[in-house]
Formats: C-alpha cells, sequence, structure tokens
C-alpha cells in the first residue's frame, strides 16, 4: 500500500546537541493509524516536528505521497495535506466551538467548500454539532479535543499528526478520543499517532512502531506488538491483565 508520509533514514534535533533522531525512518500508508511508543527522551515528537514541517531534518527525507517535501515548513507542508494536533489543549477558550473549527477552514476561499467541510466535521464528531454555539471553554478536555481534530479536518489533510491526544483526559474522555482517531483512519486519513498511553493507543493502531534512543527498535502490525510479553515489559507498563478466573463450584 502507497505511503501517504513517509520519513526515511531522518537525523534530527536541536541546536548543537546531539541529534535526537538517528536514521529513523517509518511510513504511514493511507486510511492506516501509525502508532509511535517508546520511553520519554526516545524522540517521538520530535518525529511530529519533523514530519509537520516545524523542524528541518539535518540529514534524510520527508516524502508526501512519494513527493521530497524535505525542508518545507508549517505552511507548505499544510498545503500539502499534513495537519498536526498539537499536545495539551489548543482551542481558544474565549471563542465559540464554530469560531475555533471555521479558524482550521482560513485558507479556503472557497465558501461552499468551507460550508461542506463544517458538515463533515459536524457528521464526524458528533459533540461539535452539539456544541457549535458554546464557548470552547466550558467545554471538557475530552470535548476541546474533538473540537481541535474537527479543526484540524477543515483542510481536508490527508495525513494528521497526532501528539498525546489523551494527556490529562480521564479514562471515559481517552476512550471516546481513541474511537474518534478511528473514525478519523476510516473516514480516510492516514494518522501518525504518539501517545504515552501505549499499550491502549496500540490497540487502536494498525501498525506500531517503537523508539528507543532515536531509532526504531521493532515495529509491525500493532496487535503483534501488544502480543509480545517482553515488549510489553519493557515499554507498555508491564503485561496484559489476565481475564478473572472463574471461581471453583
Amino acid at each position: 500500500m502507497a505511503s501517504e508520509i513517509e520519513l526515511v533514514d531522518v537525523q534530527a534535533g536541536y541546536g548543537r546537541a546531539a541529534p535526537v533522531l538517528r536514521g529513523f525512518s517509518v511510513a504511514v500508508p493511507a486510511g492506516s493509524v501509525v502508532c509511535l511508543v517508546g520511553p520519554n527522551g526516545a524522540g517521538k515528537s520530535t518525529v511530529l516536528k519533523v514530519a509537520s514541517g516545524l523542524l528541518k531534518p539535518r540529514s534524510g527525507k520527508l516524502l508526501v505521497r512519494g513527493r521530497d517535501v524535505s525542508g518545507l515548513g508549517p505552511q507548505r507542508m499544510l498545503a500539502e495535506g499534513v495537519a498536526l494536533v498539537l499536545q495539551g489543549h489548543s482551542v481558544f477558550r474565549e471563542m465559540t466551538v464554530e469560531e475555533n473549527v471555521l479558524l482550521g477552514g482560513y485558507t479556503i476561499a472557497d465558501k461552499a467548500k468551507i460550508a461542506e467541510r463544517v458538515e463533515f466535521v459536524k457528521d464526524l464528531f458528533p459533540v461539535v454539532a452539539d456544541r457549535w454555539r458554546s464557548l470552547a471553554g466550558l467545554l471538557s478536555g475530552g470535548q476541546q479535543k474533538q473540537v481541535e481534530f474537527a479543526r484540524s479536518l477543515m483542510v481536508d489533510p490527508k495525513v494528521v499528526l497526532l501528539d498525546e491526544p489523551s494527556m490529562g483526559l480521564d479514562p471515559k474522555a481517552t476512550s471516546t478520543i481513541f474511537e474518534q482517531v478511528v473514525r478519523m483512519r476510516d473516514a480516510g486519513a492516514a494518522v501518525l499517532l504518539v501517545e504515552q498511553n501505549a499499550r491502549r493507543a496500540l490497540e487502536t493502531a494498525d501498525i506500531g512502531c517503537v523508539l528507543d534512543l532515536g531509532r526504531v527498535h521493532i515495529s509491525g502490525p500493532a496487535s503483534e506488538l501488544l502480543a509480545d510479553p517482553q515488549l510489553g515489559e519493557l515499554y507498555l507498563g508491564g503485561r496484559p491483565a489476565e481475564p478473572p478466573v472463574a471461581p471453583k463450584r
């Protein structure tokens, strides 16, 4: 399957410090979720900075649908169809949900296209439609994150980069957010997901990549990574919970 976005043998870092990414490669096929997991400092968020154009790689290539876009800035990457949803909450709290979402379409001149995308995101994220006229600051953390998702999809991106979308959310909101990630994938987006909640993220993903020291330690179908007990102990917070045993009679 062709990749929507691909990083090939990328080295990247900050200032004159040693590189954070050291020969990193990943490919994200269309209509799939690829999840990056690993310990703090492994380079996960740096991958998204390179992929979104916020950080220029020192070497290697960034490809979008096979075309070399290495070194393009974030606005150009957005025009290439790559949208980034930042870590934490980035809604404008004193603005309505409608105003926040419409900001995502500020580069679209065609009003009919804007109206079409509004209906698309309202259908994809029902809470956005339900709270359309509400101040964004009155929404819960999980609801605000869905507004951010909707805003990112206004430009009809082919690739969505998600940086720690469940950060700070309670378990119920976290489950909702991962359900919405699947809905974005099913709507056709290629999703590159960075997430500290590694086990839950891999349950959602199609492909998993474990990063360590700036390189891919192992990658493969997410279900296979979840089933690997050694990876579970090292990177996923221990073994999965065993199902309860029925009491003997």
